[in-house]
């Protein structure tokens, strides 16, 4: 079982010339959805970010193997979701991640990095070779920058334009 990670993030920098350092101390946690509460608001959070947009109803946000995949959820010290992403098995070799979504204000931050990197660690505790993903275009250098190789185009359910990728493990 993969446990509840907590992570502290650290900046440090100058603030104007003579002002000295400065310490900004981010406190954020990794973890599956326990609650029935807390699996509202995942799945509210993965539908308002990556079907609501396209006019798509909440119906539309779940598909029919959610109970057999393994989600993680990041939240702020407020427990407010910032990022989530799942993975399933497509087989006894390959796992699959799909529903990566990170609030638009806390991208760049780190956060998608982090839930690819304990999707992946799943993957590879149960065994699983390689992991494959279909990105939105505007995600393929996120996931080429964690080692990802493009496979050519996927045509999606939702019509936007995704790439088809695969990271060996």
């Amino acid at each position: 079982m993969v446990k509840n990670l907590l992570l502290i993030k650290v900046k440090l920098g100058l603030k104007g010339t003579s002002e000295g350092f400065f310490l900004t101390i981010t406190e954020l946690i990794i973890r599956s959805p326990k609650t029935e509460k807390e699996w509202e608001q995942y799945f509210h959070f993965r539908w308002g970010m990556l079907r609501k947009p396209l006019g798509m109803s909440k119906n539309e946000g779940k598909d029919g193997i959610e109970q057999q995949s393994f989600h993680q959820m990041v939240t702020d010290k407020k427990k407010n979701i910032i990022g989530v992403g799942r993975v399933h098995f497509n087989n006894r070799e390959q796992a699959q991640i799909r529903y990566m979504a990170v609030k638009e204000s806390k991208q760049r931050a780190g956060i998608g990095t982090i839930i690819v990197h304990k999707l992946e660690e799943y993957s590879s505790k149960q065994k699983r070779k390689e992991v494959v993903l279909n990105s939105r275009e505007n995600s393929k250098k996120f996931y080429m920058s964690l080692g990802y190789e493009e496979l050519g185009p996927f045509v999606s359910e939702t019509g936007i334009p995704h790439v088809k990728m695969r990271k060996t493990l």
